[in-house]
This record gives C-alpha cells, structure tokens and sequence, in this order.
C-alpha cells in the first residue's frame, strides 16, 4: 500500500538540518581565551556572519520553494536530502574562503584554487538540487499557472549552475586567481538572471510569475 508524503514532516526535519548547521557554524568559532569582551577577533566574526546570512538565504530559497508546490514524491525528498546534505558541508569552505582573503589562513595558489573549486561544487549542487526540485514540481503539476512559475525558477536556478561550473573551471586552471577572478565571476548572476527573468516574462507574460 502506497501511502502519501506528509511535507509537513519533510519540512520539520529540514528545519532541524538548518538550524544544526547554524549550531556547528556557532561551535565552530571556538572558545575565547580572554576574559575582555574587547579582544574579539572581528575577522572570525565577519565570517561567521557572513556564512551565518548565507545559510539563512538558503533556508529562505528552501522555504519558498514548499509554499510554490504541495507536491512531494520521492524524487523531491531524494534532491532534498542531498542539498540538506551540501548546505551542512557547504558553510565551512564558505568560512574558510572569507578567512583566507583576510589573511588569517595563509594558502599559496594550489591551496587557493581547490578552495574555490570545493566552494564552487557546494554552490552548484545546492542550486542544482532547487533546480531538480522545481523541475520534478513542474512535471507533476496539472494547474497552468503554477506550473509555469515552477518552470521559471527550475531554468532561474540553473543559471546558478552554469554561473558555478565557470567558476570551477577557472579555479581548475588557475585563471585571474590573484584577482579573485572565479569569484567576482559570480557577479554574472545579476544581469543573467535579469535578462532570464525578462526574457521569461516576454514568453509567458499572460501569466503572472
């Protein structure tokens, strides 16, 4: 006997993977050995805030995602348990990469670029994942209207991928590192998910997004 997802649970249980990786970035930031509330080392406290908003947007995409769909199978709970995974994975290259351009982590460019790509992997399979999701959402969906909005965020967050393969494919050859260049590539995702969006909207503008 075939018995229905209950999303309410799948949603607890992704609740609780977010809110334990925000546990170990916490954990993370270690111990101080100093009793002044001054002596803080405000480089640490960059990254971890930075990583900290990070995961936050992504529990923001992961949200949204369950109010644009009522729909499950197990392929859904299958992508969403392997971005669950990448997002615990995912925040510590992100600490690790903020650290080294502040100089706590000294890397020569070896170092430097398996980072960016380890970065880049994360980055792509978490948006490869929302990507999947919608995708699968879409298929299954038999209202027009809704099923269009779920076809515009599965092709929106595969440009997230592309965006990402680039970035990895720089950092595999070594290409710009002394300017960071695999990771000011990343501001492509501006103006292509700008030109997608209006593009998109050309196409299907009897519809609202």
């Amino acid at each position: 006997m075939k018995f229905p997802h209950n999303i309410s649970r799948i949603e607890a249980f992704s609740d609780a993977v977010f809110a334990f990786a925000a546990t170990l970035l916490v954990v993370s930031l270690g111990t101080e050995n100093s009793t002044s509330i001054l002596d803080i080392d405000w480089m640490v406290f960059l990254s971890f805030g930075v990583s900290f908003f990070v995961l936050i947007g992504l529990w923001w995409l992961h949200y949204n995602f369950f109010r644009r769909t009522d729909y499950m199978d197990n392929w859904i709970v299958a992508f969403n348990a392997v971005l669950l995974f990448v997002v615990l994975y995912y925040v510590f290259p992100l600490k690790s990469l903020i650290n080294s351009w502040a100089g706590n982590i000294m890397m020569n460019a070896e170092d430097f670029s398996s980072l960016f790509q380890l970065y880049s992997l994360g980055f792509l399979l978490i948006f490869a994942c929302f990507s999947l999701m919608y995708f699968r959402a879409y298929k299954r969906t038999k209202s027009v209207a809704n099923s269009i909005i779920l076809y515009f965020y599965a092709r929106h967050f595969l440009i997230y991928v592309f965006v990402a393969l680039l970035s990895m494919g720089l950092a595999k050859f070594k290409i710009g590192l002394t300017i960071v260049l695999p990771g000011i590539i990343y501001a492509l995702l501006g103006p292509l998910c700008y030109w997608h969006g209006a593009d998109f909207e050309k196409r299907y503008k009897r519809h609202q997004l």
